[in-house]
């Protein structure tokens, strides 16, 4: 079963792949949303290919629980729907790491984590250099951050150069 959906999502990504655009080199800016903590990332996208990418996030929170960032990779597939509206999918990995305060139930630990995360948006290219998005990212966590799966959604404003 397993290898049967690999098969068709195959199949069907190569087929959307026909309709070529062209995505920026490069693309710096924010990625708004929330997922366990970690609100606000720098997003910076660099353009592999005609229809491929690489998107690195780093996210930090200073709260009054804890403090703590977090690095997320993501390699990206991005087809055209129609002018400027592209959908993309992807899948990457991350790693980060929390320190807790004194008057938090684990106070004076730090917890190192890793995850594993996927990606699936929406964005529209405008005609000057703005990109803007909105995604889904469910992330599976390793360690004590979190050991089951999290959701993440986002809305992205970057700056294309």
């Amino acid at each position: 079963m397993k290898k049967l959906l690999a098969l068709t999502l195959c199949l069907f990504g190569f087929a959307l792949s026909s309709q070529a655009q062209t995505i920026a080199d490069h693309a710096l800016g924010l990625r708004l949303g929330d997922n366990d903590g970690f609100g606000t990332e720098i997003s910076y996208q660099h353009g592999l290919g005609e229809n491929n990418r690489l998107e690195l996030d780093l996210g930090w929170r200073d709260s009054n629980h804890y403090d703590g960032f977090k690095l997320t990779g993501l390699y990206q597939w991005v087809w055209n729907i129609e002018g400027g509206f592209n959908w993309y999918v992807g899948a990457g990995a991350g790693v980060g790491t929390r320190s807790f305060d004194d008057e938090h139930d684990h106070a004076n630990d730090d917890d190192f984590f890793a995850l594993l995360a996927g990606d699936i948006g929406i964005e529209y290219n405008f005609d000057f250099p703005l990109l803007i998005s909105l995604d889904f990212r469910p992330e599976i966590g390793f360690d004590d951050y979190n050991d089951d799966l999290g959701f993440d959604i986002a809305l992205g404003l970057r700056y294309q150069f």
